[in-house]
Formats: C-alpha cells, sequence, structure tokens
C-alpha cells in the first residue's frame, strides 16, 4: 500500500537515504530542512522529492512523519506542533526496526568502518539478488519486490536498539561517543545487548579483544588474519589497483578474493561480507564477481581530478 511520509529533517544522511528508499519503493516522499545547503540534498533533488522549510502547515492527517534525531520541540517547530497536536511521528531509528521486520535484514555495526562495510555488502547482495539498502553516506535504495534489507546500525544513543536483524557484522568496539557513552565497557554493554538481537548469524572481528567478550543468542563466527578465526583472511597481495587475498573457513579454502581499494581494514571489511554471504548460502563466485566492481562509498578514500591534477 502507497503512504505518504513527511520527513523533519530530510538533509541528515541517514534519513536523505531512508527517503530515497521509500520513494524507489513507490510511496510519496517529501520533507523539511533547513536553508544551508548539505550534499545529501543532491540525491534528493535529482530523484524530485520536494525540500520544504520548516512549517506547521507540513504535517497534514494523512502523512506518516519521520522526525530526525538532530531535532526536538526547543529547537524545531514541527517537533513542537506535533507534540502540542498529539501528532505521532516516529524517530528515524524507530521508524526502521518496525520496516526491516518486513525482510532478511542484514545489519552492520562498529565503532569504526561501518559505513563502508555497509556500502560493500550492499554493493554485492544487490548484484546477485534483489536488495533494498541504507547506508551512512546517505545511499539508499529501494525494491518493492527486495526479500534482503542491508542497513547501517548505529550506536550512538544506542539507536541500534530497535534493530532485531537476522544477521549482522560487528567490525570493532573503540571508546567513541563520549557525549553519551561514559566509558569503554558502556560501548561494550551497548553492542553487547545489539548482539543479543541478531536471530541468525553474528560476524565480528576476532582481533578485537572487546568484541571477544560479545555475547549472542545466534552463532558467532570471528573473522580475522590470525588463527583461531572462522574466516581467515591470508596470502595477501596489495598493488596499485588493490588488493587480492584468500580466505578459509575453519580450515575449508572458499578462494582467491580481489577489491579494487586498499589497507588490511578493507580486507577485513571484505572478509566479513565473504563469510556473512556464504553463511546464508549465497555462491562465493558471485560474490567474487562483484566485490571486485565495488568502488567505495562517498567520502571515502574518494579520487577527484582538478585542473588534470589528482
Amino acid at each position: 500500500m502507497t503512504k505518504t511520509y513527511h520527513f523533519i529533517g530530510i538533509k541528515g544522511s541517514g534519513m536523505s537515504a531512508l527517503a530515497l528508499m521509500l520513494h524507489q519503493m513507490g510511496h510519496q516522499v517529501q520533507g523539511s530542512d533547513v536553508e544551508k545547503y548539505y550534499f545529501t540534498q543532491r540525491s534528493l533533488e535529482q530523484a524530485g522529492i520536494k525540500i520544504l522549510p520548516f512549517d506547521e502547515k507540513n504535517l497534514q492527517a494523512d502523512v506518516e512523519v519521520i522526525a530526525g534525531n538532530a531535532f526536538r520541540p526547543d529547537n524545531n517547530l514541527e517537533i513542537a506542533y506535533a507534540d502540542a497536536n498529539g501528532i505521532s511521528y516516529k524517530r528515524y531509528h524507530e521508524f526502521l526496526g518496525i520496516f526491516m521486520r518486513n525482510f532478511v535484514s542484514m545489519g552492520v555495526a562498529g565503532a569504526h568502518g561501518k559505513t563502508s562495510t555497509t556500502g560493500m555488502l550492499a554493493h554485492v547482495l544487490s548484484n546477485i539478488t534483489d536488495t533494498s539498502y541504507l547506508i551512512g553516506d546517505g545511499t539508499g535504495r529501494g525494491s518493492a519486490n527486495a526479500k534482503y534489507f542491508v542497513f547501517e546500525a548505529d550506536e550512538y544513543e544506542r539507536h541500534f536498539m530497535p534493530y532485531h536483524p537476522e544477521y549482522s557484522i560487528i567490525t570493532n568496539i573503540d571508546f567513541d561517543h563520549p557525549d553519551y557513552f561514559t566509558s569503554l565497557e558502556d560501548v561494550f554493554n551497548a553492542f553487547n545487548d545489539y548482539a543479543k538481537q541478531v536471530s541468525k548469524g553474528l560476524f565480528v572481528y576476532g582481533e578485537d579483544k572487546e568484541l571477544r567478550r560479545v555475547t549472542a543468542n545466534a552463532p558467532i563466527y570471528y573473522y580475522g588474519f590470525k588463527e583461531g578465526n572462522d574466516f581467515i583472511a591470508h596470502d595477501l597481495l596489495r598493488s596499485t589497483t588493490g588488493s587480492s587475498f584468500k580466505v578459509s573457513f575453519r580450515g575449508q579454502e572458499l578462494g582467491e578474493f580481489k577489491i579494487p581499494s586498499f589497507g588490511r581494514h578493507n580486507i577485513m571489511n571484505a572478509t566479513a561480507v565473504i563469510g556473512l554471504l556464504y553463511t546464508a548460502g549465497f555462491d562465493l563466485n558471485l560474490v567474487r564477481e562483484h566485490l571486485v566492481t565495488f568502488g567505495g562509498v562517498k567520502r571515502r578514500f574518494t579520487e577527484k581530478v582538478v585542473n588534470g591534477t589528482t
């Protein structure tokens, strides 16, 4: 059934991606935000999604409202009007937690690297089968017929707690967001609570001592470079065009893989993606084929040519 959505703060990276995804699924989408230009609005404008100034009139009776986490009654007139008049709205993460129940969902969490890993997983899976996805660089794709949904799970203010994915990757745990988290242990507890909500398979970087402490109700698969992990990347070869490496799973060789990116961290991101998709039953030949064409995400190692200079 087609719905109409209004986004309060549509230029936010997660909000813009969600707006694009719902638009592509055939829903009516509009949003409001400040006048200042943000890089996320280009995709919205290209899709023909209306970006309006904040105004109480934007909140019509037949519109489902999604509110960005940056906006509150004391700094946004639409939120204040909604609260004063009993108009219901969901925060981005609350909406997403309900939305993903319609799919086989695959999340990517972690203090660092989650946007790049989400982008890689979304790229590979959407080239294999119909997939909707939300990436933290403001990229979203929606399909009404998609069976799979790939998304980035943000730990800030425990926003990932409404999410109950079938599969999830956790790239690392670090003391980040000190404006919210009180200590590394506080961060660990948040990720550990999220991990318990994964139902089919949890894939964690096995050389992160905090991740080795995580407990879950689903099977845990460790990935890394060293012995003692389930998925091990080895025989690394790095060149000016990217990286190649082999992956084994509990002593079984899965073959050689190539990515057009650099650094051991990107090899780990790819190993996590390979491990998840292998466990979920996908053909590794297809995974191998589409890893090679992953061009990266926005604002991460982006090549720019200006007046003939790279």
